[in-house]
């Protein structure tokens, strides 16, 4: 094998050789072996770069990329155990044999890599380790003050050599977001430089004597600032799209694009350049922390000028919406710590804001059910007929308006971020309603002869505002919905008096039938039923469920009056065959009520539980029998009053007065063990009597 040449005898040794020395002055034997292989020093045999072979060039590369991934992994940790030895005037022998050292270790005690050299090569964070060499030779021990004074000239050169590293370190921080793939390692080194930096300044901070003038370097706020200051230019400068914004205003394309830079540098953060610093340093939250205050700064400048509707609705959804849903994304929300971030905007700007926001919607609100009831009133007042759908009246004053309302609210939670603020634009809904049931009572007084059509197809809007409130309740606070309901209630009884009424002027002949003798010889109630059937005709034209419930109003008030007719007195039990008599005819009465309307489509069959035991009373002998079925129907029906067992029991004249009196004190007793406990439906109420 041909001897190799010293490195000393070189004329012109080339950078790379010169590097490699350096290299084997720090690093293990083995590393370089599995490195390098067996061919080294052969490669090494000659110092003109002209003559480098390709082997030599992938193993420069090879090496190069590995004390790049050395170094972040104890580098500086391996400089602190060897730097005692070296500072006491131990060589490393790590190339030595026999005692001695070899060749190649010689030629590398001789020459070493230069600090301008390694930053050529960008390893910044050897070029740290180098100068905190130096600083450790130059402060690390007591020095007398003449010993300084001669060291003044190197003192200055390393404070120089410190400017310089600094800045290109700065460089590398604040060009973080703009690196290829390839210059992440640069990063890397520059991190492991600034975090070298302090772990110098607590080394300083522990030990009792005068520290250098740069110390402590502050590295790290350094670091901050630069990160800070990258962030603020990158979101004052954010590119605008090449598409064309269609429809923004000057405030909507920079917030847009602003919230664009932050979505998709944050997205960078997380995929490249976290991989560049240690778990510790979080800085997927700290570039998260920058963003956001430059973000919210930026909207708290906004928010001082005077906005328009759509400006003020814009800056609100990205507050509440917008900005939420980035942060959110997986790849963000693995990461960051969102909660910790808060609003974009602080309390005191934005409760006005979201105040004033719904405001306007309150007013949109009131604004369109006005137009909406004024269209259905000038229809009206020019004689035009409702629609017909299937054959049904139908209005679109009920659809339009819940679909506005559905929209404002879903919208305004988003906007506001908060359900319950959202319910507020639906505060004043009950006046609102007030002024539909205004234009239904006009529609009914002046009774135009499109008026009965109008109310039918009213039964619709009613039955869908109550279908809304009921099935949709997150649209309203709870005293809006009770309110709400309770209203709709009235309409809807005032609309089916209003229709009905024709038909009791028709049936009052009929009702006045009921309860006489001849009721009990004749089929009084099969002409009631016929004349009923004729009536209902003009009773369709709403929606099927409205006329059903139509129907079953029916049904109650006839009922009623059937009840009112019989405890008017005008016939007189006397005995128990009258009495049996009269106990089959209410029960008759009551199979044929009820089979009738439910043909017609009433679902009310608990009316017929309510003939049911009144004819029980008309037949009960037993004074305690009597008592119980009293007490029972009272149970059911608490509106029942003693004024209607009074009556009742009036038409069985073999009755004393002192036993209708201990009936009436045993129902009295009942419904005060019951108080309010049990809610049913309301029936004798209807009921009037004397």
């Amino acid at each position: 094998m041909k001897r190799l040449h010293s490195l000393n005898a070189c004329c012109n040794p080339h950078p790379e050789h010169l590097f490699l020395s350096s290299v084997l002055n720090t690093c293990e034997p083995c590393c370089l072996q599995e490195t390098m292989g067996d061919k080294m020093c052969l490669t090494l045999g000659c110092c003109r770069a002209e003559e480098l072979s390709e082997q030599f060039s992938r193993c420069w590369t090879s090496l190069c990329r590995r004390i790049m991934r050395t170094e972040t992994d104890g580098f500086w940790q391996n400089f602190r155990r060897r730097a005692p030895r070296e500072q006491a005037g131990v060589k490393n022998t790590s190339t030595a044999t026999d005692g001695h050292l070899s060749p190649c270790g010689e030629r590398t005690q001789k020459v070493s890599l230069t600090f301008e050299q390694i930053l050529e090569t960008k390893c910044l964070s050897e070029a740290s380790r180098l100068l905190l060499e130096r600083e450790e030779r130059l402060f690390g021990e007591e020095k007398e003050s003449e010993a300084l004074t001669h060291h003044e000239e190197e003192v200055n050169k390393l404070a120089a050599d410190r400017r310089v590293l600094q800045d290109l370190v700065l460089q590398t921080l604040a060009r973080a977001l703009n690196l290829g793939e390839d210059s992440l390692e640069v990063l890397t080194s520059a991190v492991q430089a600034v975090r070298q930096e302090e772990d110098q300044d607590r080394l300083w901070t522990q030990r009792k004597r005068t520290p250098p003038a740069w110390r402590p370097s502050g590295w790290m706020e350094l670091h901050d600032s630069t990160l800070l200051s990258l962030v603020e230019e990158r979101m004052d400068n954010p590119p605008t799209p090449p598409a064309v914004q269609v429809k923004q205003s000057a405030i909507q394309a920079d917030v847009n694009n602003m919230g664009r830079q932050l979505k998709e540098d944050l997205l960078c953060v997380v995929h490249a350049v976290s991989s560049c610093y240690p778990t510790e340093m979080d800085i997927c939250n700290l570039y998260a922390k920058l963003y956001h205050q430059t973000f919210s700064a930026r909207f708290i400048k906004i928010a001082d000028f005077e906005l328009m509707d759509k400006d003020l609705t814009f800056l609100l959804r990205w507050v509440n919406e917008y900005y939420p849903q980035i942060l959110q994304k997986p790849q963000l929300a693995s990461v960051i710590d969102v909660e910790a971030l808060g609003k974009l905007l602080p309390k005191e700007l934005l409760e006005p804001m979201e105040k004033e926001y719904l405001s306007l919607q309150q007013v949109m609100l009131a604004t369109y059910i006005d137009r909406v009831l004024e269209e259905a009133k000038q229809k009206w007042i020019k004689g035009e007929e409702p629609t017909r759908e299937d054959g049904c009246f139908v209005s679109p004053v009920a659809y339009d308006l819940i679909q506005l309302i559905n929209g404002l609210v879903t919208s305004a939670t988003k906007v506001v971020g908060d359900e319950q603020k959202a319910q507020k634009i639906t505060c004043h809904l009950k006046d609102l309603m007030q002024r539909f049931k205004k234009f239904q009572n006009d529609v009914m007084k002046q009774n135009k002869a499109n008026s009965r059509s109008i109310i039918k197809a009213n039964l619709g809007c009613i039955e869908q505002f109550r279908d809304v409130l009921v099935k949709k309740r997150h649209l309203f606070t709870e005293d809006v919905q009770k309110n709400c309901l309770h209203l709709l209630t009235d309409i809807e009884q005032s609309a089916h008096a209003y229709l009905l009424k024709p038909v009791h002027v028709v049936l009052k002949p009929e009702y006045y039938k009921l309860g006489r003798s001849n009721w009990l010889k004749d089929l009084q109630l099969d002409e009631l039923l016929l004349s009923i059937k004729k009536e209902l005709q003009g009773l369709q034209g709403s929606i099927e469920s409205c006329h059903q419930k139509l129907i079953g109003q029916l049904h109650q008030e006839v009922t009623a009056e059937y009840v009112s007719s019989l405890l008017k007195g005008r016939i007189k039990l006397k005995d128990t065959e009258q009495q049996q008599k009269a106990y089959h005819t209410v029960k008759e009465n009551a199979e044929s009520l009820h089979d009738f309307f439910v043909e017609m489509g009433s679902e009310e069959d608990w009316l017929k539980e309510i003939l049911t035991k009144i004819a029980e009373v008309l037949k009960l002998q037993d004074l305690p029998a009597i008592q119980m079925q009293v007490a029972s129907l009272g149970t059911a029906y608490p509106d029942l009053s003693e004024k209607h067992v009074s009556a009742l029991l009036k038409l069985k004249t073999n009755l004393s007065r002192a036993n209708r009196k201990t009936v009436k004190v045993c129902l009295s007793d009942t419904l005060k063990e019951m108080g309010s406990s049990r809610q049913t439906r309301p029936f004798f109420s209807r009921v009037q009597v004397k």
